[in-house]
């Protein structure tokens, strides 16, 4: 059985708190949503978190990564012990998961119990995408290669399995909020997935050589064949032109969705301007991020493409005041990433 005599606010304060310390991007940009989106959204980023650590961490066997998975789906879903889970996959944690992650698996069943505060539809969505990202996470890490993926069709694939489906999620979430954007939800989900991937494809290019050094690679082996280059050869310390052509084909592909995502953002109405911030400094973080890959192509840290604190306030503020007026946006949007279309 699970405790109950717990503090609700106690909950909703580690949740607010554990936020700023395993995302500072999205303990940034979830607050600016409603209050009573912020809640969900935010307690649903720390359901897909607790998903990502058992996928990271490298002392679990696929087998193990799959079985804490299905586990924690049955966790949401109420069919098992919060505790139990936490427990047990807390002990299988090694040193390469951060403190404040092994923090957030220690407190597993303060983040369901703040799920089990949601309504019906909202704990359907927030399920079914903790069952999607699972199911999928577990089905790459089984058959993964450290070559990368077979194509661009197995990396869109893999980006819906975790960015995608969020998008699907998020754009329920939104549609349940408010009646008007409801009238929207046909043409939102449309566009849903390809806004995820816009910024699942951001983070793959930004940490490929984090992801290199734990033996993983989520590059599409078709993209660099075309230009001459095997995954296989992959190395920091030894920049291949025709790598940074594959970079650049990637980045053609990433303007798509960006694309998409704005204009997946302008069919947010202009009075939910928290919304449309929330939407608008993730999207404007992505671009910047991008922007830097495709100007250093031969980095060999993920520091040396990430963004500044400068540019994330000046993202921030550019948003704010270009927020109300789609035409604004959408020539922000084309300055910013004309040289993505020139990348090749």
């Amino acid at each position: 059985m699970e405790q109950q005599d717990i503090n609700p606010v106690n909950d909703q304060q580690y949740q607010d708190n554990i936020l700023m310390g395993v995302s500072r991007t999205f303990a940034l940009t979830i607050p600016q949503l409603p209050p009573d989106l912020s809640r969900v959204v935010g307690n649903g980023y720390l359901l897909c978190r607790i998903v990502d650590t058992v996928e990271d961490e490298p002392a679990l066997t696929p087998d193990q990564k799959r079985h804490f998975s299905q586990e924690f789906v049955r966790v949401v879903a109420g069919n098992a012990s919060a505790y139990e889970f936490s427990n047990s996959l807390f002990s299988a944690l090694s040193s390469s998961t951060t403190d404040e992650e092994k923090d957030l698996i220690k407190n597993v069943p303060a983040v369901i119990r703040i799920t089990r505060s949601f309504s019906g539809i909202q704990q359907a969505a927030l399920l079914r995408c903790v069952q999607i990202m699972a199911e999928g996470m577990a089905d790459f890490q089984q058959n993964g290669s450290p070559f990368g993926l077979k194509d661009m069709e197995e990396m869109d694939r893999y980006c819906y399995h975790v960015a995608g489906v969020v998008g699907e999620m998020l754009t329920t979430l939104f549609c349940d909020y408010s009646p008007r954007i409801a009238r929207k939800q046909s043409q939102l989900e449309s566009l849903a997935v390809s806004f995820g991937q816009a910024l699942q494809m951001t983070n793959i290019l930004k940490d490929i050589w984090d992801d290199r050094a734990r033996g993983a690679c989520w590059l599409p082996q078709d993209i660099f064949l075309k230009s001459g280059f095997n995954l296989k050869d992959l190395s920091s310390s030894d920049y291949d032109p025709a790598f940074g052509e594959g970079i650049a084909g990637l980045l053609s592909i990433s303007y798509v969705h960006l694309k998409n995502a704005l204009s997946y953002i302008l069919l947010i109405p202009r009075n939910e301007q928290g919304i449309r911030r929330f939407c608008l400094w993730a999207l404007g973080m992505a671009i910047l991020t991008l922007r830097r890959i495709n100007r250093y192509r031969n980095f060999s840290e993920s520091r040396h493409v990430k963004i500044s604190r400068r540019n994330v306030k000046a993202t921030i503020f550019t948003c704010n005041i270009t927020a109300f007026s789609n035409l604004s946006l959408r020539m922000l949007f084309y300055f910013l990433t004309r040289s993505l279309l020139k990348s090749q």
